[in-house]
């Protein structure tokens, strides 16, 4: 999967996943929703951001989370 609105550079919040090279990282982003913000709220919190910047860091989530498998204990 490509995605186009992730940037990683080196330069860039320590080569950290980001949304569009604007030094947000894209963990932080998902940590906001995960911490029950919603997508208005991201947007209208951070005006820079776009709608399609929440949408690719849901889906490059989700395509990591693909990728792995982890154990937890029982």
């Amino acid at each position: 999967m490509r995605f186009l609105r992730i940037t990683v550079n080196p330069e860039v919040c320590m080569g950290k996943p980001c949304i569009r090279n604007l030094r947000f990282p894209v963990s932080r982003l998902l940590g906001l929703l995960a911490a029950g913000e919603t997508k208005q709220d991201v947007l209208k919190a951070f005006p820079y951001l776009e709608s399609q910047d929440v949408d690719e860091a849901l889906s490059y989530a989700a395509s990591l989370a693909d990728e792995e498998t982890l154990e937890f204990a029982k």
